[in-house]
């Protein structure tokens, strides 16, 4: 953002894209409510019971996933998440839009994929919604933040409290705020 550009939000002109939250008002309300309680109360090995939640909810949610009971989903009938792929504690899944998650990979503790923003140069401050699509076998490490609109290809690694800003096109290790590939 150009620092001669100034900022002036009219927020009282704001509002949300129609149904953007793709089912009613109740049935959202059920999903955090469960989410708040029975998901999050579960025990740490009731890996199948997050996986039946989930899918009640409409979520697809391949075999032999593994789910913490800290996640928080915010729309689970947006989420697509590959077999044998682990999302550990405290990841936040913040599922405006579609969130794609590959087999067999890593979304490792305290991550937070952002599938929506707003638009800091209109005024009325407008949602965007935007998908996120990661590949198999790739490792978030810890505390890793994925923007809107990204996709991670592949066998990547993205380093522990690095940020990506840019789609991943090409596999390989990735460190960083914004995130670069590991020269080696």
């Amino acid at each position: 953002m150009s620092e001669s550009k100034k900022v002036d939000f009219d927020l009282s002109s704001f509002s949300s894209p129609n149904h953007y939250r793709g089912r009613s008002h109740l049935v959202v309300l059920l999903w955090w409510l469960c989410q708040a309680t029975v998901f999050a109360w579960s025990p740490q090995p009731m890996y199948g019971f997050r996986r039946f939640l989930l899918r009640a909810f409409g979520a697809h949610i391949g075999k032999g996933v593994l789910i913490r009971p800290s996640v928080k989903v915010v729309y689970p009938w947006k989420l697509y998440i590959g077999d044998y792929s682990w999302i550990g504690d405290d990841a936040s899944l913040y599922s405006l839009d579609t969130i794609v998650i590959g087999s067999n990979t890593v979304i490792s503790q305290r991550c937070y994929l952002s599938a929506g923003a707003h638009d800091y140069t209109k005024s009325s401050f407008d949602l965007t919604l935007i998908p996120i699509k990661i590949g198999d076998s790739c490792w978030l490490a810890t505390d890793v933040f994925v923007a809107p609109g990204v996709e991670i290809v592949s066998n990547s690694i993205v380093g522990a409290r690095s940020s990506v800003f840019k789609s991943i096109k090409e596999a390989g290790v990735y460190f960083g705020t914004p995130a670069k590939r590991k020269v080696e």
